[in-house]
C-alpha cells in the first residue's frame, strides 16, 4: 500500500498553501506552552512541521495498516451477544495502532495528554482515515465527545473524563436521536431526573447512536419537565454501567465495521454537562457542527478512494482492443471526479479554517476575559460563518461523494456491482453520509438562512477585498457572473414574500450559493499554481450552467409542483 498523506498532491498542496497562521496563534496562545511541553511548538514553522509530520503517521497508519484490513472488517461486521457488542479483531488492532501512535488525544489539549491539533488538521486526518475505512472513522472520528466535555465542562469533568480519551482507555459516543426525534432533535424525550440524593439520572430510549456501546457518552435529555420544545433539553456525561441495556443493533447497508445501537436507560447515573436547558439550542449545536465536518470528510475520504479505483481500473481494462480510460464517456467521467474532489476540499478545508478561527476566539475569550470587548465582534462574524458552512459542506460533500461511487461501480461495469472490488463497499459506505448528523434537506434548512440574510454574499466580498484576481481574471469573471445569478435568484424569491416558494427553491439556492463560493475559492487557489487553474475552468464552466439553469427555473416561476403535487400523491383512480 502507500501512505495516504504523501501520495495524494492535492491534499499536499492544500496544506502548503494554507493560511493558517490565525489559527496556529490562537490554538497554540501565542505559544505559552513551548517551555512547559517537550513537544509543544516555538513558531509557527515549528506547528506547521508538527502538523506535517502528524499526518504523515495518520497517513502511514491509514494506507499501510487500516485500508488492507477494510474488506475483511466489512464481511465480518460487528456482532451483538449476550447484550454486549463485540468488534472485529481488525477493528481493534487499528484502534490500537492509533493508541500507539498518540492519536486518540487528537485534539485535546497537551494539558489533559493529547495533542492538541487544531479541527483543520483534524479534518485532513478523518479524511486519510476514511479513505481507508469509512466504519473506522465512526471510532476515531468522534472527537466532538472529548472536545464538547473540555468546552462547556467543569475543570473537574475535564480532567477526570479527558486524560481517558487522550490514552485511548474509552471510546465516545453522543447518544441523541430516539424514536420518535430523528432530525427534530428538539423532540427527544428521554427523562433526566434528580434522585433523593439531588444526582441525575436517566431513563428512557435512544436509537440510533453510533457507537452506543462506548464507554464514555454524551446523552441528550429532557431535564425540564414544564418545556416540550428545545428549552427543557440539557446535556449529560454518562459512563456506561450496568443501568443502561443495549438492546439490539442495527445491520445495515454499509459501514459494517461500526456498530449503531438502540439503548435502554434505567435510572442510569449520569453529570450535567455545563448548564441545564442549554443541551441542544447551544452544547449539541457545538457538537453538530464538529460532526458535519467529520461526516464531510468521511464522504471525501471515500470519494477519493472510489476515485483512485475507478481510475487504476479504466487504465487497465481493455475493451475493442483499447483501455477503457481512453473512451471519452470514461475520461470525461474520471476528470469530473477529480475535478470535484478537489472543489469540495476547497470548500472543507474554509469551512475547517472559519470553524478554527470561531473556536479559538471563544476560547481566549474564556481563557482572558479582558480580550472580550475587542474580539467580541470577530468572534460573532466567525460564528455566523461557521453556522453557514458547516451545513454547506455536510450537504454538498456527501452528495458528491454518492454520485462519485455510483460513477465508480459504473465505469468498472458489471464486476463493480460484484463484492469482489473495491468500490461496492465504497457505494454501500458513503449512502450513509448524506443521511447521519442530519439529512441533505435538514442541511438546506440550517444553511438557507444564511444565503439568503447576506451572511454568504459576506464572505465572496471578504474574498474580493484580500485577494488580487488580475492573474485569474478569465475565472474571476465567470465566478462573479456565476455569483450575479445567486443574487438575481435571491431577490427574486424574497420579493415574492411567498414562504411556501421561499422553501420550494431553498435545495436549488443553497446549492447555487454553494457553487458560487467554490468557484471563488478555486480562482485563489488558481492564483498559487498553474494546474490549478485547469481545474479551476473545468470546475467553473460546470458551476456557470448550473447557476444559469437553477437561475432560469426560479425566474420562470413555473409552480406546478407546488399546484399539483397533493393530486398526484393522493390520486385514488
Amino acid at each position: 500500500m502507500s501512505n495516504f498523506y504523501s501520495d495524494n498532491s492535492d491534499m499536499l498542496f492544500h496544506f502548503n498553501n494554507m493560511d493558517i497562521s490565525e489559527i496556529i496563534n490562537l490554538r497554540e496562545d501565542d505559544f505559552s506552552e513551548k517551555d512547559d511541553f517537550l513537544h509543544a511548538p516555538k513558531n509557527p514553522d515549528d506547528a506547521m512541521d508538527n502538523y506535517n509530520r502528524v499526518l504523515e503517521v495518520v497517513g502511514s497508519i491509514s494506507g499501510n495498516f487500516i485500508a488492507p484490513r477494510a474488506a475483511s472488517v466489512d464481511r465480518e461486521g460487528i456482532s451483538f451477544e449476550n447484550g454486549e457488542v463485540i468488534f472485529p479483531e481488525n477493528v481493534l488492532d487499528s484502534f490500537e495502532k492509533t493508541k500507539q501512535a498518540d492519536l486518540t488525544g487528537f485534539s485535546i489539549p497537551r494539558k489533559y495528554g493529547g495533542i492538541q491539533m487544531p479541527i483543520t488538521v483534524y479534518t485532513m486526518a478523518v479524511e486519510l482515515i476514511s479513505r481507508a475505512d469509512a466504519s473506522f472513522m465512526n471510532i476515531f472520528g468522534l472527537q466532538g465527545i472529548s472536545d464538547t466535555i473540555l468546552k462547556f465542562g467543569s475543570e473537574e469533568q475535564r480532567l477526570k473524563y479527558l486524560p481517558m480519551f487522550a490514552s485511548g482507555s474509552v471510546m465516545g459516543s453522543m447518544a441523541l436521536t430516539e424514536p420518535d426525534a430523528g432530525s427534530d432533535l428538539q423532540a427527544a424525550m428521554l427523562r433526566a431526573s434528580l434522585n433523593a440524593d439531588n444526582k441525575w439520572e436517566l431513563s428512557g430510549v435512544k436509537r440510533f447512536i453510533t457507537n452506543g456501546c462506548a464507554e464514555i457518552s454524551l446523552v441528550m435529555a429532557r431535564s425540564e419537565s414544564g418545556h416540550i420544545g428545545g428549552r427543557g433539553l440539557s446535556l449529560f456525561i454518562y459512563r456506561r454501567d450496568e443501568k443502561m441495556k443495549i438492546r439490539r443493533i442495527e445491520h445495515k447497508l454499509g459501514i459494517h465495521g461500526s456498530p449503531t445501537c438502540e439503548l435502554q436507560f434505567n435510572k442510569a447515573p449520569a453529570e450535567l454537562l455545563g448548564k441545564r436547558k442549554l443541551g441542544l439550542i447551544k452544547y449539541t449545536m457545538h457538537l453538530m457542527n464538529l460532526a458535519r465536518l467529520a461526516v464531510a470528510a468521511q464522504a471525501l475520504g471515500i470519494a477519493e478512494a472510489a476515485y483512485r479505483e475507478s481510475l487504476s481500473y479504466a487504465k487497465k481494462r481493455v475493451q475493442f482492443k483499447k483501455a477503457i480510460y481512453e473512451f471519452s464517456a470514461i475520461f470525461e467521467m474520471l476528470t469530473l471526479m477529480k475535478v470535484n474532489i478537489e472543489a469540495s476540499r476547497t470548500l472543507l478545508y474554509e469551512a475547517s479554517r472559519v470553524v478554527d478561527i470561531k473556536n479559538g476566539l471563544e476560547d481566549k475569550i474564556e481563557k482572558y476575559p479582558e480580550t472580550k470587548k475587542d474580539l467580541q465582534k470577530k468572534l460573532k462574524k466567525y460564528a455566523k460563518y461557521s453556522a453557514l458552512l458547516t451545513p454547506f459542506v455536510k450537504s454538498y460533500i456527501a452528495e458528491m461523494s454518492n454520485k462519485i461511487c455510483y460513477d465508480a461501480i459504473q465505469i468498472h461495469a458489471g464486476v463493480g456491482y460484484t463484492c469482489e472490488f473495491e468500490v461496492e463497499r465504497l457505494y454501500r459506505d458513503t449512502r450513509i453520509t448524506s443521511i447521519y448528523e442530519g439529512t441533505t434537506q435538514l442541511q438546506v434548512l440550517a444553511a438557507i438562512g444564511g444565503v439568503t440574510d447576506g451572511t454568504l454574499i459576506e464572505i465572496i466580498n471578504s474574498y474580493e477585498d484580500r485577494y488580487d484576481f488580475t492573474d485569474v481574471s478569465d475565472l474571476i469573471s465567470e465566478s462573479r457572473y456565476i455569483r450575479s445569478q445567486l443574487e438575481l435568484s435571491i431577490n427574486y424569491v424574497k420579493e415574492k414574500k411567498d414562504i411556501k416558494f421561499h422553501e420550494y427553491h431553498s435545495a436549488r439556492l443553497v446549492l447555487l450559493g454553494t457553487v458560487t463560493m467554490i468557484s471563488y475559492l478555486m480562482s485563489i487557489y488558481a492564483l498559487k499554481a498553474e494546474k490549478k487553474k485547469k481545474t479551476a475552468t473545468l470546475f467553473i464552466s460546470t458551476a456557470k450552467n448550473q447557476a444559469e439553469a437553477i437561475t432560469k427555473f426560479i425566474l420562470s416561476n413555473d409552480q406546478s409542483l407546488l399546484n399539483y403535487y397533493n393530486d398526484i400523491l393522493n390520486d385514488k383512480s
